[in-house]
Order: C-alpha cells, then structure tokens, then sequence
C-alpha cells in the first residue's frame, strides 16, 4: 500500500482542528464570563424533539428549527446534564484536539465515568447519557462529532474502480478499492479525511444487507457495471451517509439504493436521502437528496412474479407504514402509491428472493434491467 504526503491536505485538517479548539475557547469564555458576573452560567442548546423538526420540501431535507432551550448550571433538573457536557468539552479539547488523537464514543464514557468525591454519585451511568452530552456540545459548537474527533465503530463496506487517499494523524495511505479481496474496505466513522483520487465510476449502488454486498462483490458487478459498491450493514451509520452525500456532491455520480420491500427497509432509504428526524441537526452534512430508490418495491414482486416467496407483513410493520404515508417526504404520489400496495397486500419481500430464480439474477438481470430502464422511485 504506498503511502506519500500532502501537505496541503494536512493543512486543511489543522485549520479544521484549529477553528473547533477557537469555537470551544470562546464557548468557554462566556461560562467564566457569567460566573465572574455572578450569573447563573447557561449553555443554549437547539431544541431537538419533533416539534421543532420540519421537512424542507425545496431543498429536499429534514431540517431542525430555531427553537433554543437553555441549559442552567443552577438548576435542580439540569446540573447533572450540564456537568456532563463540561467533562465531554474537556475530554474533547484536552485529550483529543491539542494531541490531535481521535476516540470513540465508548473510550469518552469510560473517560469520564467515575464517582465524584465525597458522594455515591456516579458522573455518568450508562453510556446512553455520555452520548446524549456530545450530542448537545456538538449542536451547542454549531458543529459535528466528527470534527470533534468522535468516532463510532466502522460499518459498512465498500469496493469498486477507484482510489483514495485515507490518514492516520500525518501518515497518508494510497488505497486502491479494487483490490480488496471479498471484504472489501470498512466504511470508517470519520470520513471527512478521505480523498477522492482515480476513478472508473458511473455511478453508486448502496445496499441495505451485507449480504447482497457479498452476492455482488462476488459476481464483481462493480467492474462488469463500473460502480461503487457499498452496504450499510442495515440503517446506515454517519460515516456511510456522510461518504454517500460527498461521492454524489463532489464526484456528481448518481446513487442508487437497493432495500427490502418492507416499510423498515424504505426508512432506511429515506434517512440516507433526507436526513431524519433524531439527526436532523445533522442533514445538511448526511443528507443524499440526489439519491434514487432502485429497489425492491412492492411492484417489483409482481412484475418478477415473487408471490411464491414473500412474507407475511405483521401489525408493527403495517402500523410503521401508516406512519410514514402520513411524513412529508414520502408525499410524492409513486411512494404513496407503493405504501398503498402494502397496506392493501399485506406482504413484504427480502431482496434475496430474488435468488429464487437463480443465485446471479440480481446481478444479470434485475440490477440491469432496473437501471438501464430508470426504473427508480423519487
């Protein structure tokens, strides 16, 4: 794997380094500014619960709204909260940034978890609590983990035609996407370091499962169709989300995504176009809103005669239908169309039923079939 710098690809991540370490020191000052004004120091964190969630139809994205809640020290029902978004800056400025090291959100809780002095009380319980502490330092910066040097696990994976230049700190690596073998390479958590280098694509296939990543992988549809081939392993994490929106917005390659007919499966292409409501502070950074639905709906198991091999839909499944007929951005009248076939059939099918033609009709027939005939879903 060649390995060579660039300087000025280093540099531009320093002055993003630099410009969170200035954002954290005036977001400091103004704490110690309200204690030596013997005010009640306060953080203002954006209100992040449905009722300041909207949809922007023209810009295609679920957007958070202007509604700011205000975070005391002094206060009985806010201390606890309050102390823990301080240990998360600390944590953040302190071991990550001024040493220019990354961490995961389980290394931050184990930081900071111990018992305060001269008490039985925890500063932090479950890792559920830490989360939610970066969550609001991160809105209350104006900006996202990422960039605070935060990282989740990898998930996801992803092979094609093309290079990248990925880093570690200052040591920069030349992979070449090709050659990956079977696996593939794990999407990382943090993103925003990789470079787009050479590349033979025409376009994006994503993929719910990994095991239609693995199908496709195998019968190397990526080099016979000059694509890149990824999988979210599932609902997708941030870093493949964030991936998808830069290949579409900088390579201005098309995005296909590949799901199962089931309401589940359709959210899951939803959140990686438009963002969604739990991140929607997040959606101008995850949201894909280029992306086409290439599949499957519930007219593909009638047009590919799959009756024999669908399942029965159960009530959390038509109930998580109904929800989502009634969200803004499944009014367009094909969605409305697909959720009301569900509804009225009751069933639901996995993209591996396909292998019940044959193991590669996914890859010879169906894939090429629905692209070349643009047969996609807004």
């Amino acid at each position: 794997m060649a390995e060579k710098k660039d300087v000025g690809g280093m540099a531009k991540r320093e002055k993003n380094r630099g410009e969170i370490l200035k954002r954290i020191g005036v977001f400091a000052d103004n704490l110690i500014g309200e204690i030596d004004r013997n005010e009640n120091p306060h953080i203002d964190i954006p209100v992040r619960g449905s009722s300041n969630v909207a949809f922007d139809v023209k810009n295609k994205k679920i957007v958070l709204g202007d509604k700011v809640a205000k975070r005391y020290l002094f206060n009985v029902s806010h201390a606890r909260r309050f102390m823990q978004t301080m240990l998360v800056a600390s944590y953040v400025k302190k071991d990550l940034l001024e040493n220019n090291l990354t961490a995961t959100l389980r290394d931050l809780y184990y930081a900071k978890k111990r018992t305060i002095h001269g008490t039985k009380e925890d500063t932090i319980d479950e890792q559920k609590e830490s989360d939610l502490a970066i969550v609001d330092f991160e809105v209350s910066l104006d900006t996202f983990r990422e960039m605070l040097h935060l990282r989740a696990e990898p998930k996801g994976r992803m092979a094609g035609d093309m290079k990248i230049k990925d880093f570690v700190r200052d040591r920069e690596s030349i992979i070449d996407l090709s050659k990956l073998g079977s696996g593939g390479l794990a999407i990382p958590s943090i993103v925003e370091q990789i470079e787009f280098m050479d590349h033979g694509l025409e376009y994006v296939l994503v993929a719910e499962k990994n095991a239609i990543f693995d199908r496709l992988n195998e019968d190397e549809y990526w080099r016979k169709n000059k694509c890149l081939l990824m999988t979210t392993a599932g609902q997708a994490a941030r870093g493949a989300r964030r991936l998808l929106q830069r290949l579409s917005d900088e390579l201005k390659l098309p995005v296909y995504c590949l799901t199962d007919a089931d309401p589940y499966g359709w959210y899951i292409y939803s959140t990686m176009k438009y963002g969604s409501m739990a991140l929607a502070h997040e959606s101008d950074r995850l949201g894909c809103k280029e992306m086409k639905f290439l599949g499957m709906s519930i007219s593909d198991i009638e047009h590919y005669d799959l009756k024999s091999v669908t399942i029965k839909a159960k009530e959390v499944d038509i109930k998580r239908a109904q929800e989502m007929k009634a969200y803004d951005w499944f009014k367009p009248k094909e969605w409305q169309k697909e959720i009301d076939k569900f509804l009225d059939k009751k069933i639901k099918a996995e993209i591996q039923s396909l292998s019940s033609k044959n193991l590669q009709y996914i890859s010879q027939k169906y894939l090429p079939e629905k692209i070349n005939g643009q047969d996609f879903l807004p």
